[in-house]
């Protein structure tokens, strides 16, 4: 089991969830986030002060899988969030050692279904 974390631009996230669905990949849990990477923000006046903003907005996807289904969420995900700027984002893959459904009490694959 696997648990793939993708961090993608905002308003990328319909185009993800639609590739995803087409996978029919349907589970996942969606985080607003703020991060910065190569892009190291921008600047701004407000007031008449410069302002360096080095946080932009991210969306932080997370979705447990079995093993099987790993390369097949990686290369939705690609294919729904990649616009070939710099700021696309990022894909981590770890390993889950356990996940436990709460409502059946099964363990291991079968719950992560």
């Amino acid at each position: 089991m696997k648990l793939i974390i993708a961090y993608i631009q905002p308003e990328q996230l319909n185009e993800v969830k639609q590739s995803l669905y087409e996978k029919e990949v349907y589970k996942m849990s969606v985080t607003n986030a703020m991060g910065c990477g190569q892009q190291k923000g921008y600047h701004e006046t407000y007031r008449g002060a410069d302002i360096e903003v080095n946080l932009l907005k991210k969306v932080r996807i997370e979705i447990a899988v079995n093993d099987d289904y790993v390369d097949t969420v990686v290369e939705a995900v690609i294919a729904g969030a990649r616009t070939g700027n710099i700021g696309d984002g990022k894909i981590f893959i770890l390993e889950l050692p356990e996940c436990i459904r709460i409502r059946t009490g099964e363990k291991g694959p079968e719950a992560v279904g």
